[in-house]
């Protein structure tokens, strides 16, 4: 079982990637005057760059462009483990995963592409089994694009947080892989039931 780097350290760039590609809704964080702008919106990796659309009217849009300095967090699986998974004495703990990335934001102001980006990113989120196509002649579709803005962000710092019980023997390690997947399977049905 291949793991990434243990608690506390960045971990390799492709298990980044991984991680963007199955949990896409990211945190985005400008900086305006000593005050934070965060806004929370699905974003795609492609060819080295993050790319995503924001609505007009977000107080964030004016900041994505121009090169600016962003901070992206994107959010993988967490849980408490407790020792009594383990085969050996150990103390409580929290697993997670955690993705910060800094970069530079650059606003795209082709329709063109914003239109085909909107229609290759419902192909992303659609997969692997799609149901849904997003026709490049939908009247919507045309209708919307002046309503959103593209923006492309080209990273300039990477840092992975993979904190899986690595420093464990491998059977507490898969003990807490396996609790992880029980935890956030049985959270989020618990949680839906109590908002639902």
């Amino acid at each position: 079982m291949k793991y990434p780097p243990k608690h506390h350290q960045d971990s390799d760039r492709n298990h980044i990637i991984e991680v963007i590609k199955t949990y896409p809704l990211a945190t985005i964080i400008s900086v305006v005057d000593n005050a934070p702008l965060i806004t929370h919106l699905p974003l795609i990796y492609e060819n080295g760059k993050l790319i995503g659309h924001i609505d007009i009217y977000n107080p964030q849009t004016e900041y994505l462009k121009d090169n600016n300095d962003i901070t992206v967090l994107f959010f993988g699986p967490q849980c408490y483990i407790s020792p009594s998974i383990y085969s050996t004495t150990q103390l409580p703990t929290y697993n997670y995963i955690r993705i910060h990335l800094k970069g530079k934001v650059t606003a795209i102001e082709d329709k063109d592409a914003l239109k085909q980006s909107l229609i290759t990113m419902t192909e992303f989120l659609e997969n692997p089994n799609p149901k849904y196509t997003l026709d490049p002649d939908n009247p919507r579709l045309d209708a919307n694009l002046s309503y959103i803005k593209m923006f492309e962000i080209d990273i300039t710092h990477w840092e992975g947080k993979f904190k899986l019980s690595q420093d464990k023997k491998t059977s507490d390690m898969v003990a807490a892989r396996e609790e992880l997947i029980r935890a956030n399977q049985e959270s989020i049905r618990e949680f839906l039931d109590k908002l639902i």
